[in-house]
């Protein structure tokens, strides 16, 4: 009989955690999951599925903008509702809590609520009991952090964003990442004058850089304020609740709403992970080897909280790699070649594989892009043009990355991203048959290479 309580104890019940759980205990290990907070972690909570709720909402005017040169005509200028979105949109987050409850309980993982302390590299105090599992594993995510600039505190993160009791009028957004930029889109398709301020000419910096490139010329159309070049000094309180925002240049700007999306940091603070002796980087990541175990065997750490990719299935990926290794003693490690993701701006940004950054230090490229307005916006007067580009190997001929600025580009490019995986051609690409009209097949129809 085992001398502990677990055979494997979860910090965390995000998505990293609760997959692992279940994974782990459908092996036929003794699982139990501990959790201060609603069961999804950040996804479900304030991240992928409230943004991609808000995302929708916006695009709705859009689609009433778009109607006219269709022939529609509204009887009156549409209205929108903030307090009822996000009371729609916390009701689907509370279902989805209670779904993450039961598929815990149904695969038989003990699910206990309170803020969990390492005290040994076997043993997890929540509270006042103490728990013991032969391996504890560390899903805590990470965390919105605030830069240090007076006034910080007038200001919010994404997370307080998703519970504001109203829309402002008028917001800032400071960032020129993902979510900077999915919030810009946000509070701009629901109607409020929204500022994009960002310290470099860059936007997406960690991506393609000509994804960045269009999406900052398709935000100027859409009447989002770009502040390139730009960085607060500092925040004042101004009158009626509104804040006024220094910045570099000397430039002022008044606005109801500052929202920082400059930055996240690994959740692994106060969890006495230094006592015993597991090594973080100065921002807080945890440190582990190829198979995620950090210097302390018995304790491994996934998702977020390692500083990485964060994207939930990376995390779910890493998940079923640890079960595997602890529970089935098979020593696992997720893929991280050709990972697709997508940002939810508008237009929405899809990729995959390799930026032509990144392909260009490996070795001699070929470049094939398009820039093109889709068919819907000839007759909706809409200005919006969608990019694809892919990026290919010049000696193997393998199509090493393909990327999308465009309407539906995250349900596009996911089909692509099974054929960047299983390395096929930009022979095989131009012998695929494309769907036509569509701004998919674009993909296969890329014929005029462009200098590289």
């Amino acid at each position: 009989m085992s001398v502990h309580d677990y055979d494997l104890l979860v910090i965390g019940a995000g998505s990293g955690g609760v997959r692992a759980a279940r994974t782990a205990a459908g092996l036929g290990a003794r699982t139990a999951v501990v959790e201060a907070g609603p069961l999804g972690g950040t996804c479900v909570n304030v991240g992928c599925i409230p943004k991609k709720l808000l995302v929708y909402a916006a695009e709705f005017s859009h689609t009433w903008e778009e109607a006219a040169g269709y022939g529609w005509t509204l009887p009156e200028a549409p209205r929108f509702d903030w307090p009822q979105l996000i009371q729609n949109k916390n009701r689907e987050i509370t279902r989805l809590n209670g779904v993450y409850q039961r598929l815990l309980e149904g695969a038989g993982v003990t699910v206990i609520a309170g803020t969990a302390r390492l005290t040994g590299p076997n043993e997890v105090r929540v509270g006042e009991r103490r728990y013991s599992a032969a391996h504890i594993l560390i899903a805590t995510g990470g965390m919105a952090e605030l830069p240090e600039i007076p006034g910080r505190e007038l200001a919010i993160t994404s997370d307080e964003a998703f519970y504001l009791p109203q829309l402002p009028d008028s917001v800032a957004v400071v960032g020129g990442g993902y979510i900077a930029v999915e919030f810009a889109g946000i509070f701009n398709g629901l109607g409020a004058r929204t500022h994009l301020i960002h310290r470099s000419g860059q936007l997406l910096r960690n991506f393609d850089h000509d994804l960045g490139a269009a999406l900052c010329e398709e935000m100027a159309h859409d009447g989002i304020e770009l502040h390139l070049h730009q960085q607060i000094e500092r925040i004042d309180a101004g009158v009626a609740g509104r804040k006024r925002l220094l910045l570099q240049d000397g430039e002022v700007i008044e606005v109801d709403q500052v929202l920082f999306a400059t930055g996240r940091r690994p959740n692994s603070a106060g969890l006495g992970l230094e006592e015993l002796g597991v090594e973080c980087t100065a921002n807080g990541a945890i440190q582990v080897d190829a198979h995620y175990r950090t210097r302390v065997p018995s304790i491994l750490a996934i998702g977020d909280v390692l500083g990485g990719w964060q994207l939930t299935p990376v995390a779910l990926a890493e998940a079923m790699a640890v079960a595997r290794t602890i529970v089935l003693n098979q020593p696992s490690r997720a893929d991280y070649d050709a990972i697709p993701t997508a940002i939810f701006s508008q237009p929405q940004i899809a990729t995959v594989g390799l930026s032509e950054q990144e392909a260009r230090r490996r070795g001699p490229i070929r470049l094939f892009r398009s820039r093109f307005t889709p068919l819907r916006h000839t007759l909706s007067g809409r200005k919006s043009r969608t990019l694809v580009k892919l990026v290919v190997d010049a000696q193997s001929d393998r199509v090493l990355g393909a990327h999308m600025v465009g309407e539906g580009a995250a349900e596009i490019l996911q089909g692509f991203a099974v054929a960047v995986k299983a390395g096929l051609t930009k022979r095989q690409f131009d012998a695929t048959l494309g769907i036509h009209p569509s701004a998919a097949e674009e993909f296969v129809t890329l014929r005029q290479e462009v200098e590289a």
